[in-house]
């Protein structure tokens, strides 16, 4: 689509149909006005949670006020989306934000309630039959209690709360207004401006010095700034031990992990079997080397296109049909939802003046999800549409399976279902294609997947166990400490193929998910159960789909770690890892054999 339409010029067929959430307007402001009396009626239990009866009264009133304005919160944010420079839906985002603030307010007195309780009353409420639906949440309320406490530490935390923010804005601060990159020259001899934003594409530009150009001048302007960045990732492993050592976590790696339920192993694991696989991304390294045909590989080159711009257009309607088709090893069951989903109007396809950009899957219990596009005709879009929709069918099935409370799953298993449906697919166009130039335009993307979501993430996972390792054992932060753990990890994992830039020892301090600690190793494990799960249906065929569809029916009714290992991906051990790195090996062994 090549002008940019208004909201009031797309196609029908071609927005999602926000009238399956609320037929209208007043049907909206009618459930926000019952919600506004209905969350005075929490009151009436402040105090009283020491019976079975009065704790399933309140859990029950907890469910509906959640449900309720999960619904008016989405239904909300899905139409400023669409449309943010409607007023209407701007001022109905901030209704539904002020009235969500006061939901959780007056539901806020139920867990403390439940934990001043005596153990063993709390063990006999998880054993009650009359709490069979609340099982779960009692455990975890229960499992919470050796990290809380008193009444008065608490609220000392809670006002601490806000100086713990402090190190991430100050980070986001000089990242995001103050720090500004000199111009450069694009390969026309232009001056351009370098930002964030254009950082990676100049990274992907086919000319070298154009790409050692931004690279160096980003580097450079980070130097500049490396006591002042240091200071504030410094302050945030501070923060992270204050809040460890005050809640009584033997470190905050495992503090970190507990939320999820996550052992220890399975953080430590993936960074061992990926140092058991770094001769596959040294060899990538090689063929990366001998592909772009240079004496030596700088990392500067490791975005640089590998194969000489491949065109292939792809229409939104081709796409939807590749992507069901490349789904096929799912079976009926998993293909027909899919169907609904692309004909019954779930999904807002093309961009148009105002919408809000990128892409996601959202949606509220009780109601089928929605999926935001921003479509354009070309290979990238094709995989957002089966990522976004494994969002979907995620929580399509583990709504229609559970109950309200349970359907959620957390962030550990939310990329599976998502990077489960990309693997299929591009198993399919890897199979059916004949062209070797489109082959090898494959290959390079799910090679480069790999490199970006497991290695260098995994990396960035390591790094961050070091630096909280030597600040808890009493050492000082430096800029020259974290630049010298960084640079030498990026010699490691590149091997002696590679030229490893002196440049790139400032890379630590333009990643702000360092600010989130211990998040990234999420995406590596996401990837490696999700080529696992994909590797096991194409090879067993019924059997793995049966284990795949009820992961996906199993929300967050048990800790995410049972809820893989049930499904056939046991996450604890190093299996997974090793079944997505042999995935790896089969991609480079199909590059090596087209480029000989």
């Amino acid at each position: 689509m090549s002008t940019i339409l208004k909201r009031s010029e797309v196609q029908q067929m071609d927005t999602w149909k926000l009238e399956d959430m609320f037929p209208d307007q007043q049907a909206w402001d009618s459930s926000y006005n019952e919600l506004k009396t209905l969350k005075e009626k929490a009151a009436d239990y402040e105090g009283k949670l020491n019976s079975p009866e009065n704790i399933k009264a309140v859990f029950a009133l907890e469910d509906d006020l959640s449900l309720k304005i999960e619904r008016l919160y989405v239904y909300a944010h899905l139409s400023h989306d669409q449309d943010t420079t409607n007023p209407t839906y701007q001022a109905l985002v901030q209704k539904a934000k002020k009235l969500s603030v006061e939901v959780n307010e007056a539901l806020s007195f139920i867990t403390p309630e439940i934990l001043s309780l005596p153990e063993q009353e709390l063990d006999q409420l998880i054993d009650n039959p009359e709490l069979s639906d609340y099982k779960f949440t009692l455990q975890e309320i229960k499992r919470e209690k050796a990290h809380v406490l008193s009444k008065t530490e608490e609220a000392l935390l809670a006002q601490v709360g806000n100086l713990s923010q402090a190190p991430q804005q100050i980070f986001g601060m000089i990242n995001n207004a103050d720090m500004k990159f000199p111009k450069i020259k694009d390969e026309n001899g232009n001056e351009v401006d370098l930002t964030h934003g254009s950082y990676i594409q100049f990274l992907e530009n086919p000319n070298r010095e154009v790409r050692e150009q931004a690279f160096k001048t980003v580097y450079e302007t980070y130097r500049k700034q490396k006591n002042t960045i240091a200071s504030t990732l410094s302050a945030n492993v501070n923060k992270n031990m204050f809040y460890s050592q005050v809640r009584k976590y033997p470190s905050v790696l495992e503090m970190s992990l507990y939320g999820d339920n996550i052992p220890k192993e399975v953080y430590t694991n993936l960074i061992d079997t990926i140092h058991e696989s770094l001769p596959l991304l040294q060899r990538y390294m090689k063929l990366r080397k001998k592909l772009l045909g240079v004496n030596e590989l700088h990392m500067y080159d490791l975005f640089a296109p590998l194969v000489e711009e491949y065109k292939w257009d792809i229409t939104y309607d081709e796409a939807k049909k590749t992507v069901e088709e490349g789904l096929q090893p799912l079976g009926n069951e998993y293909l027909e939802v899919l169907r609904a989903g692309l004909k019954d109007r779930w999904i807002d396809v093309y961009e148009n003046e105002g919408k809000r950009t990128g892409a996601y899957s959202w949606g509220a219990y009780g109601t089928h999800p929605y999926v935001l596009l921003n479509h354009k005709d070309n290979l990238n879009s094709m995989f957002t549409l089966a990522h976004e929709m494994g969002h979907a069918l995620h929580s399509y099935f583990s709504d229609e399976a559970l109950k309200y409370r349970d359907a959620q799953y957390t962030i550990f298993l939310a990329e599976v279902a998502s990077t489960t449906n990309e693997a299929l697919l591009m198993d399919y166009l890897l199979k059916k294609s004949t062209d070797p130039k489109q082959k090898l335009y494959l290959l390079t993307y799910y090679a480069d997947q790999f490199r970006t979501t497991v290695f260098r993430q995994t990396m960035f996972a390591e790094f961050e166990k070091i630096i909280h390792e030597r600040a808890e054992a009493g050492e000082s932060l430096t800029p020259q400490e974290l630049s010298s753990i960084y640079y030498d990890l990026n010699v490691k994992y590149h091997g002696t193929d590679m030229v490893v830039d002196q440049d790139i020892e400032m890379e630590w301090a333009r990643i702000p998910h360092f600010y989130t600690s211990f998040y990234v190793y999420k995406y590596a494990t996401g990837f490696s159960a999700a080529t696992s799960f994909s590797k096991q249906i194409l090879e067993e065929g019924k059997p793995a789909v049966d284990r795949y569809l009820g992961f996906l029916r199993s929300g967050g009714s048990d800790y995410s770690i049972n809820i893989l290992k049930k499904a056939g991906v046991d996450m604890s051990s190093p299996e997974p890892i090793r079944e997505a790195m042999s995935v790896f090996k089969e991609v480079i062994e199909q590059m090596e054999q087209l480029t000989k």
